[in-house]
């Protein structure tokens, strides 16, 4: 053993020693082909490594940090941990993680951090590397979609479809003509130059419309409501929603982002076909090979890679029409067959990266979400009466839906509150439009505080709600028993 080691301490130095030499050896040499100028910037260089008056190591230190991967890999810890933390404050005093996640990019962003102390918002945040921060935050949110599309069970629409369609199509109905009327009193205040009246009215529309399918889907659990009468409706009339409302967007977009009456029937064409052959194409065939006897477990996790291949590739389609990423990612999971022995590992994969991923795209909405442009009495109110008009149109208009049905004014409030929850669907549909020119700053900061206050009020509206109908109950009771 001491032999072995002295023998490898020797080996060591050698080595160590002859290189050594050779390199003071060669630091003496000039390149024969150099030519006297390249000579000149060679010893210069020369000189330069050799000065005493280099940068300290400090300074080396900071300028490793600024190199764009250094600084992404910082910009991920400081958001998840901002995330992970807001979210875990949020869980205990009743609210969805999602809105505490929602709160860190808020305060990430120039509403708070960037107020405070700016040199460190600059340093975290440069202008140079939100278009990394973006891209990363949209593969995320892709994979979300995704996720989303997959937790929709078509079939179960058939079980409860009167009341579901009906008070889902009012949820969509009511708010979506209540923002393109709104759009008529705010459209010359707040609108972007150059945005026709048509394409702000019907974003303005599709974005009061929007429902918190999986937001909406954990305050069922938090609360105990999954398997009871009004959380299956409730889903079912979220689920609708969500295919509603999608579809309503990507005919929107196309009028938006189209240069005529020809271009958009072409996207709204290619829209159609591509839904038509993932329907009744892939489905159908992706049913086969999911059934299929000789599947293995290594067989699975190709297919869970040729899966996300798909939903990727149907993000590209979508994208290039001119509708979404988005749509597409979403398109994919609807159309996914509904065994569970691929669904549940694959929800599980999806779950670690949207958990990590999503985050980013929370920070880059708040970086965005600049609340000092909201800096009169006259945008506040303007504020005011933009959630005002979207808890009016889904609320109100759900509540009168459900009660026409028969149901309770207490199950019908309570499906009210719930599909007005808009959460993290609402930032990705208004982040499209600001990313279109739909929205300017201030409106989009308006909509991100529309999303959050509808989502906040969700949980304290079903607790009054339970109250209120625990105090009815006990009059009820006692005059029975006096009966």
């Amino acid at each position: 053993m001491i032999k072995t080691t002295l023998t490898y301490l020797v080996v060591i130095v050698v080595f160590s020693l002859g290189i050594y030499a050779i390199i003071q050896a060669g630091s003496r040499m000039i390149p024969v082909a150099a030519s006297a100028n390249e000579s000149g910037n060679a010893v210069s260089l020369t000189t330069q490594t050799q000065n005493p008056e280099s940068p300290a190591l400090g300074k080396s230190l900071f300028a490793n940090l600024r190199q764009p991967l250094s600084l992404l890999l910082l910009q991920i810890i400081v958001i998840t941990v901002a995330a992970r933390g807001a979210g875990a404050i949020f869980t205990k005093i009743g609210q969805p993680a999602v809105v505490g996640e929602v709160f860190a990019g808020i305060l990430l962003g120039p509403s708070l951090l960037g107020w405070l102390t700016p040199p460190v918002t600059s340093f975290l945040f440069p202008a140079s590397s939100m278009g990394i921060l973006q891209v990363l935050s949209q593969v995320g949110v892709i994979l979300f979609m995704f996720s989303v599309g997959m937790e929709l069970n078509l079939e179960s629409l058939s079980h409860q479809a009167h009341s579901a369609i009906l008070i889902s199509h009012a949820g969509i109905l009511a708010p979506f003509i209540l923002g393109v009327g709104l759009s008529l009193g705010i459209y010359q205040l707040v609108a972007p130059e150059g945005v026709p009246f048509h394409a702000f009215a019907l974003f303005m529309g599709i974005a009061m419309s929007i429902t918190a399918f999986p937001v909406l889907a954990r305050i069922l659990e938090q609360r105990g409501l999954t398997g009871t009468r009004l959380g299956s409706l409730v889903i079912t009339c979220a689920a609708a929603d969500d295919v509603t409302a999608w579809c309503l967007l990507a005919f929107v977009l196309s009028l938006a982002q189209s240069h005529g009456l020809m271009d958009s029937a072409l996207t709204v064409g290619l829209a159609i076909f591509f839904t038509g052959l993932m329907v009744f194409l892939a489905r159908p065939g992706l049913r086969r090979l999911l059934e299929h006897p000789n599947r293995t477990e290594t067989g699975n996790k190709g297919l869970i890679a040729g899966l996300l291949m798909m939903a990727f590739a149907s993000a590209l389609f979508t994208e290039t029409i001119g509708i979404h990423a988005l749509f597409g990612a979403f398109l994919a999971g609807v159309i996914l067959p509904p065994p569970k022995i691929l669904r549940l590992p694959l929800r599980e994969h999806l779950e670690t990266f949207t958990a990590f991923l999503l985050p980013l795209f929370f920070a880059f909405t708040g970086l965005r979400t600049q609340i000092g442009l909201l800096n009169d009495w006259q945008d506040w109110l303007l504020c005011l009466a933009i959630i005002a008009v979207a808890i009016a149109g889904k609320l109100g208009g759900s509540s009168l839906a459900a009660r026409s049905t028969g149901l309770s004014w207490h199950e019908s409030l309570s499906i009210g509150a719930l599909m007005n929850t808009r959460g993290l669907m609402e930032l990705i549909v208004i982040n499209i439009g600001y990313d279109l020119g739909i929205l300017s700053a201030r409106v989009f900061v308006m909509m991100v505080l529309m999303a959050l206050t509808t989502t906040v009020m969700t949980g304290p509206i079903l607790s009054l709600l339970k109250r209120w109908e625990s105090r009815r109950a006990v009059p009820m009771a006692e005059n029975e028993i006096a009966v």
